[in-house]
């Protein structure tokens, strides 16, 4: 019961995560407004072909305030989001620390299953500390208020200053945010509909959930 409560948790989280950044406003040119920080224009980015301006709730006419902080919401989920797809692949290959996890439970990292269930077995100590860290992070060193998500660390550790390049760059990490909620949705939702994780699934070659497999299409 324990396991399956933590499953749904998660599930839910990552469909508000996903809604949330998939309901981003975009806006044209037009009616950009300059972000100092940033030094291009925010309202321009994430317009991309074929879709262009994609604002299928209308946001941008009735709650026109608001759009600074969803791009952040959806900017800062694509980043979790795509920390997840490979912290997942990295997992899903076998892919662990050294050592113990949890010495006085006698859990090494290599004795986490990969897939979802793998949470519940994080000691409630060990996922509290997950929780505080998380926490630090959001409140104090990269912090939810600072909208434009430029916390001072550069592209890999180099400061972009031509405004066309920094603006090439932001556009691919929200294009590639945007498909990384999409993708960690997906695998999350593919390992509940088949009853494998993504190792499980791509070993046995089961690439189409409708053709072979023990999930709940094949029952």
């Amino acid at each position: 019961q324990t396991i399956s409560n933590i499953i749904t948790i998660t599930m839910k989280l990552a469909i508000a995560a996903l809604l949330a950044g998939s309901a981003a406003a975009f806006a044209p040119s037009q009616s950009a407004k300059s972000t100092s920080a940033l030094q291009v224009s925010e309202l321009e980015l994430g317009v991309t072909e074929p879709l262009g301006v994609y604002d299928p709730l209308g946001w941008l006419e009735t709650q026109p305030e608001s759009f600074e902080r969803r791009r952040a919401v959806e900017r800062k989920h694509g980043r979790i989001a795509m920390a997840a797809v490979v912290g997942c692949i990295v997992h899903n290959n076998h892919i662990v620390f050294d050592g113990y996890l949890s010495p006085s439970n006698d859990l090494k990292f290599s004795d986490v299953p990969t897939g979802m269930a793998g949470i519940a077995t994080v000691p409630t100590a060990g996922l509290a500390q997950i929780f505080l860290f998380i926490a630090l992070i959001e409140l104090a060193w990269l912090p939810a208020s600072k909208y434009d998500g430029d916390y001072g660390v550069g592209y890999f550790g180099t400061n972009v200053e031509d405004p066309e390049e920094k603006a090439r760059k932001l556009n691919v990490e929200l294009n590639n945010g945007r498909a990384a909620m999409m993708g960690i949705f997906g695998n999350m939702v593919a390992e509940q509909l088949t009853g494998q994780t993504m190792y499980e699934q791509y070993a046995a070659g089961h690439f189409n959930p409708f053709n072979d497999g023990d999930g709940v299409f094949f029952n």
